[in-house]
């Protein structure tokens, strides 16, 4: 049955069950199992793959993610018309094989098994293989019929204690295909990582052209219904169909595991909790919701208890890598107060400053809390979308913030540092996305006095591509500099940031690119930066 039919059921669901029933949690979980067909629900048949799968279903790659000690999960959608709803796929299940080797050559294989890939998942897998040793390199591959995909890259976490080194990770963020070129990403793929951070907009939600936008593509047209923004279930699988077919996604995903986390676009622009950008009514949001929802866990590395439950998707989750580093990943989209003041750049007010106002939700905010108070972790990282540090616009008494960020709820974030104090939190560093520039941040214990201690360090990761090719130093460089003291770098090129955690240190080095409009840019380090274990604050190299 299609994603259509399901909206439609959902929608005469909805108008029943009255908005007030409809936003509880009860009516809502009722009302969007409509949307979400689950593998039983159908009368699907099984397919014989070797016979009907003439075309590679393999076109979107490969993909790991959520690193654990002793295992790791895979994932792949078989999809050999990818700019399909169905991907080209029948209504019918499938099964792959899949194998997980020492070697890139698969001459020593250490786990291998069998698994349905179900149309009413449009025919994803995420394959959780345990069993593995911890921290080590491992390749993975699957088997369709005839068709193997391409060989896929690996690691899995240190074990619980462990004591190791280093960790080198990357942050990613905001890859808008209209705006660019993802050849950040190719170099990504080049480079000596353990992990990558996607910190949000995987996926944007507006019109992509015949030309693919700013790529301006002259050997191919991209099919029209592109040409429009995402609503329904089937838009979101298409549009990850795009996404996710561009060689320099396929190639970072086959060498790293991604840990991911989703800011705004892949549902839509600013959206907070129930709250839409463009104010329909929250029962007809919740349907886009539930369907952009669905589409994300199925086209990413994430485990079970990442599966959505209609407009639901517990998001937020921690992985450890030994003794070394503890990473709580946050969600500041699904739970939080709408913005103050209508978004956008504000002055700070009653509105804004009003202590119930949360970011994270409350039982985020405990999670993270209680978390702290028992890690045992040298380092603890929060992974999340917005920018934490405050971000004035200029540096007379008529300054405004962003609504959007943690400046907009700033007794959130109070609560957050104190929770951290109160834990013993020596080594705090927050990875953010979102803003299409990278900044390196001193965290201040108050912003409001610069003298205040400095109680961890935030890095921000730029754009891969959304908002075209940037420059060094924005028109507004000299203006933010000045009024944010403890703003210690800012750069509006594209790239991203890779961190390097060891015993004593957390080097960043912030990589650029001159240019994404055209394709086969290339890399540099525009700034590096270190901030010493029991003594945060940055200094650059």
């Amino acid at each position: 049955m299609t994603s259509t039919f399901h909206e439609r059921e959902l929608r005469a669901a909805a108008a029943h069950l009255g908005r007030r029933r409809f936003l509880t949690v009860t009516g809502a979980a009722a009302a969007l199992a409509f949307a979400t067909n689950l593998p039983g629900s159908s009368q699907a048949a099984e397919l014989d793959a070797r016979r009907a799968l003439a075309a590679d279903p393999f076109t979107l790659g490969v993909a790991s993610g959520d690193p654990r000690p002793g295992s790791a999960l895979l994932w792949t959608r078989l999809a050999p018309e990818p700019y399909t709803p169905d991907g080209g796929m029948p209504e019918a299940r499938v099964e792959v094989s899949w194998e997980v080797a020492r070697d890139e050559r698969f001459t020593r294989i250490v786990r291998r098994g069998t698994a349905t890939a179900h149309p009413e998942y449009n025919h994803a897998l995420h394959i959780e293989a345990d069993g593995l040793e911890p921290d080590r390199v491992y390749w993975y591959r699957f088997r369709a019929g005839d068709h193997v995909s391409p060989a896929g890259r690996t690691r899995t976490a240190p074990a619980a204690g462990a004591r190791i080194t280093d960790l080198r990770l990357a942050a990613v963020s905001c890859q808008a295909y209209h705006q660019g070129y993802f050849t950040a990403l190719g170099h990504l793929a080049d480079e000596e990582l353990d992990v990558v951070f996607h910190l949000g907009d995987y996926l944007y939600e507006y019109a992509v052209n015949a030309v693919g936008g700013a790529r301006a593509y002259t050997d191919r047209t991209l099919p029209a219904h592109f040409n429009r923004e995402t609503v329904s279930l089937d838009d979101y699988r298409m549009r990850y169909g795009l996404y996710k077919s561009d060689p320099d996604l396929i190639a970072a995903h086959a060498a790293h595991p991604f840990v991911v986390t989703w800011d705004d676009h892949e549902t839509e622009n600013n959206y907070a909790d129930d709250v839409p950008e463009n104010g329909v009514p929250p029962e007809e949001f919740l349907i886009r919701r539930a369907a952009a929802y669905r589409a994300y866990w199925e086209n990413l590395p994430l485990r079970a208890p990442q599966r959505p439950n209609g407009a639901d998707m517990r998001l937020y989750r921690r992985l450890t890598f030994g003794k070394l580093a503890q990473f709580d990943i946050l969600d500041t989209r699904q739970y939080r107060s709408d913005q103050a003041y209508g978004d956008g750049w504000k002055a700070p007010g009653p509105e804004s400053e009003d202590p119930s106002r949360t970011l994270t939700g409350s039982a985020q905010e405990r999670w993270l809390l209680s978390g702290w108070r028992a890690s045992r972790a040298r380092w603890n990282v929060v992974p999340q979308q917005v920018t934490f540090s405050r971000r004035r616009s200029n540096s007379t008494d008529d300054y405004t913030v962003s609504m959007d960020a943690w400046d907009g709820y700033p007794a959130s974030r109070e609560r957050v540092l104190a929770g951290a104090e109160s834990a013993g939190v020596e080594n705090l560093v927050v990875l953010t996305g979102d803003v299409h520039v990278g900044y390196a941040f001193d965290i201040k214990r108050d912003f409001d006095r610069p003298e205040s201690r400095t109680v961890g360090t935030e890095f921000v990761a730029t754009s891969l591509s959304s908002g075209g090719d940037g420059a060094d130093q924005p028109a507004n460089y000299r203006r933010y500099m000045d009024a944010n003291p403890h703003m210690r770098f800012y750069n509006g090129r594209r790239g991203y940031v890779t961190v390097t955690l060891d015993e004593e240190k957390a080097r960043a080095d912030f990589r650029t690119l001159p240019a994404v409009t055209t394709p086969g840019a290339p890399i540099a380090t525009a700034a590096s930066f270190v901030t010493e274990s029991g003594a945060p604050g940055l200094r650059e190299v």
